[in-house]
């Protein structure tokens, strides 16, 4: 029965066979699928809608087969010009223009305005600064114009913004230049109703009277020969003008025939190059041209040192004009003080005006402390009452003032 038997001994059908039945067996199983990535976040410039234009609500146009990329537009900007692009031929031709019309009272404030705009433009250079100067001498070609109501802020911004450039002034045009900063600055800021503007412009002026040397008897001398010649020129003008109407085409014709007598004498200027000049004549001619500079260089002083006490003596006038303000007293007592302690640096006649200006305000601050103002009240402004509080007060050495001392305050505040 065994031996009928085919299949014994074999592994059921089920069962993979022995060694060489992998290519019969079924393939493994697929891995599972990834899933996608998530989709970049959109940008939101591409969210955005462009904006309709005008035909966008006849007809929507017809959708494009492939969405091309749009051109770069640039950003349109909206840009100022603060510098003038000019020749120097051009700024000085303006100059000339600004200069005819800025020492007009009446066209001062557009012509200043202009000077202004070159200054801010930085127009004002080495090769424009005579120019510009030759504005502001047109400009202070009346010291007393600039102190007018209708034009004293105008001037004021004019010269204070024109200091920014006294670096390319010389020595000469500098000390000119501070003169006239006294008369359209610090003069017109005394016209102000800020007490701190004020007392600023007090110091200043109080710091240039400090800054002066003593006055000689040589100041005296050249302020009354100052003063007869005026006197003379008035009286004398009209005639003097005649008189070299007169004689003007009598003296050209005269220069006239003497350089042709000297062109006729010496038509080919043989002259010069035969005549040698001795070298001790050259050198008393060196020694004449110096005496002459130092001479020059004497002049300019004393001449910017008279304008500079006339102007701060035109400041300490200005100011006493406002002691009836309340505000302003206190100030100008302590101002008209100081120019009566430093009176001696000042000439004669300044001195005398000083002088009397001193005993004005000293007694009107005795009609004030007797109740003889204006308004009939006691008006004493504060420095005048804590002077006179604490000159009676007691000074004690362990305690505080009024603590019951033996000494009195007598130097207290003067």
């Amino acid at each position: 029965m065994s031996s009928d038997d085919l299949f014994a001994g074999l592994p059921p059908p089920s069962a993979a066979p022995p060694g060489g039945g992998a290519a019969l067996s079924p393939p493994p199983p697929a891995a599972p699928a990834l899933p996608p990535p998530p989709p970049k976040p959109a940008l939101k410039s591409s969210l955005k809608r462009n904006k309709p234009s005008s035909d966008a609500t006849a007809s929507p146009p017809p959708a494009p087969a492939a969405a091309a990329p749009e051109p770069h537009v640039p950003e349109k900007r909206l840009r100022f010009r603060t510098t003038v692009d000019a020749l120097e031929t051009q700024i000085l031709e303006a100059m000339q223009k600004i200069k005819s019309h800025i020492g007009n009272p009446s066209k001062f404030s557009k012509a200043s305005k202009l000077a202004l705009q070159l200054i801010e433009a930085g127009s004002v250079k080495p090769g424009t600064i005579d120019h510009f100067f030759a504005i502001l001498e047109a400009a202070m070609s009346s010291p007393g114009a600039c102190n007018e109501p209708s034009v004293r802020a105008d001037y004021h911004t004019l010269f204070s913004a024109a200091q920014g450039v006294t670096e390319l002034f010389s020595q000469q045009k500098k000390n000119q230049f501070d003169i006239w900063v006294l008369h359209a600055v610090v003069a017109n800021d005394l016209f102000t109703d800020d007490s701190f503007v004020f007392s600023k412009a007090v110091g200043k002026i109080k710091d240039g009277m400090s800054a002066l040397p003593m006055a000689t008897l040589d100041d005296d001398n050249d302020e009354a020969a100052a003063l007869a010649a005026a006197c003379r020129n008035e009286t004398t003008t009209q005639n003097e003008a005649g008189a070299a109407s007169k004689s003007l085409p009598d003296d050209s014709a005269h220069a006239a025939a003497s350089e042709s007598g000297e062109e006729s004498s010496d038509p080919f200027g043989l002259d010069d190059l035969l005549a040698r000049k001795p070298k001790k004549s050259e050198r008393a001619r060196e020694k004449e041209v110096s005496a002459l500079n130092i001479k020059a260089e004497e002049e300019e002083s004393k001449r910017f040192l008279k304008s500079q006490r006339e102007a701060l003596l035109k400041c300490l006038e200005i100011a006493a004009r406002r002691y009836r303000i309340p505000w302003t007293q206190t100030a100008i007592d302590i101002f008209a003080k100081h120019a009566y302690d430093n009176v001696n640096r000042f000439t004669q006649q300044q001195r005398d005006a000083i002088v009397k200006l001193w005993n004005s305000i000293k007694e009107q601050q005795i009609r004030r402390k007797q109740g003889k103002s204006v308004s009939g009240k006691l008006d004493v402004n504060a420095f005048e009452y804590l002077q006179e509080k604490y000159s009676h007060e007691k000074i004690s050495i362990r305690h505080a003032v009024g603590g019951g001392g033996e000494r009195r305050a007598t130097q207290w505040l003067g």
